[in-house]
């Protein structure tokens, strides 16, 4: 028997509340830590493992690619970006396409847009519609369209532009943007991840559309966590019927690899020009490549009728399995993206689960958030299910 590894990193910056757990492999939804204990993947790195660990098609793919070229500069093309781009906009009904490596970079990109849109407009001043709870990342800008006081605490002063709203109330959009020539964007998430899983009503959302061609606005959708097959359609905004002007992707892209992009319609494809914006990483050919590839195996293997049905299954096990129990207040989500509300905070239950040998993570305090490998099987969604369901029990009723 060999002896016990402990988890730490002494030499690495502070940032993260960590487990003592450290990950060696993985194989479909499971992973192996480095003293050999076994846990089903509910969190999927966040909602980026799309195909699970070690897949029999990405692997090799990606193997081939660093054997031929890793990185190339944008001074050149780079073929699979436009391989890429052209499937995304086949995806998504919209037009041209950004590449860049994380969520935040596409996310600020989008802020660029739509800040470049009203300059361009004659606006010297633009305004951009956010919404409580949302969070859009941490550099500067998207911490000020984050909806989260606590994280921005310690950072100020904040940059200035964004006006907030509550979601789904169509009412207060309107109220706090009357009179106001200096909006050019409504900026959100279809399904706020890490606010609490909370989703846009998809009357709601068609609402927001309607008013955004009515003033000639960007429409503005985060897509970083929710999309990419997670809700069972490319992107969650699509089961509203409507298109975006400017959508940020990143996490779940590429399958692990860093990938992001912002997919712009018409209204913003073309705003932004040679010396506009760009980034070095982005768009290399070995993300690229993680890219086609993630999207090829989905659509072979039906990977976005499996988020459905199986996500589905999950969340009607965990609402039969949680019916009555007192301090449950919700359980939401779609797909392979659920949330379930406790009324109290409940941080504790990821090394419990982590114990019992079950991945989760726990956001805005007192959600349980699933966003597992879009690969995950019924039996799998069971198991989750056998393991998380006692567990919310005993840690409710102490």
């Amino acid at each position: 028997m060999s002896a016990f590894i402990e988890a730490t990193s002494p030499h690495t910056m502070n940032t993260y509340g960590r487990l003592p757990i450290a990950m060696s492999h993985g194989q479909g939804c499971r992973l192996w830590d480095v003293n050999g204990k076994e846990y089903l993947d509910a969190l999927g790195g966040i909602a980026v493992n799309t195909l699970g660990h070690n897949h029999p098609e990405l692997v090799p793919a990606l193997q081939d690619q660093l054997s031929k070229i890793i990185h190339s500069c944008n001074y050149y093309h780079v073929p699979n970006q436009e391989k890429l781009a052209a499937k995304l906009v086949e995806l998504s009904g919209m037009t041209n396409v950004f590449f860049c490596c994380t969520g935040l970079e596409a996310n600020e990109a989008a802020i660029k847009l739509a800040r470049k849109f009203g300059h361009d407009k004659g606006i010297d001043k633009p305004e951009i519609v956010v919404y409580e709870k949302a969070f859009h990342g941490r550099s500067i800008a998207t911490l000020s369209a984050t909806g989260n006081t606590k994280i921005q605490q310690g950072f100020g002063p904040l940059v200035e532009g964004f006006i907030r709203v509550p979601v789904n109330n169509i009412e207060a959009l309107k109220k706090a943007t009357a009179n106001n020539p200096n909006v050019v964007a409504v900026f959100f998430e279809t399904i706020q991840g890490e606010g609490g899983v909370n989703p846009m009503h998809m009357d709601y959302l068609r609402d927001v559309r309607a008013l955004c061609d009515e003033k000639d606005w960007l429409m503005m959708i985060d897509e970083v966590q929710c999309g990419m097959g997670r809700t069972g359609k490319w992107f969650a905004h699509q089961w509203a019927g409507i298109k975006a002007d400017v959508m940020p992707l990143a996490k779940g892209l590429g399958s692990g690899m860093p990938i992001a992009a912002v997919v712009a319609g018409p209204k913003a494809a073309n705003i932004f020009q040679p010396g506009s914006h760009g980034t070095t990483f982005g768009g290399n050919p070995l993300a690229m490549r993680a890219g086609v590839e993630t999207i090829r195996i989905m659509e072979k293997d039906g990977l976005l009728e499996n988020a459905a049905r199986v996500g589905a299954h999950l969340k009607a096990r965990l609402e039969q399995g949680l019916a009555g129990v007192k301090g449950v207040k919700e359980i939401r989500g779609q797909g392979l993206m659920l949330g379930i509300e406790l009324d109290k905070a409940c941080g504790a239950l990821t090394q419990r689960a982590a114990d019992a040998g079950l991945l989760i993570s726990v956001t805005a305090d007192s959600v349980i958030r699933m966003v597992p490998p879009l690969i995950m099987t019924q039996a799998e969604a069971d198991q989750v299910a056998d393991i998380l369901l006692p567990l919310i029990k005993t840690f409710l009723a102490e």
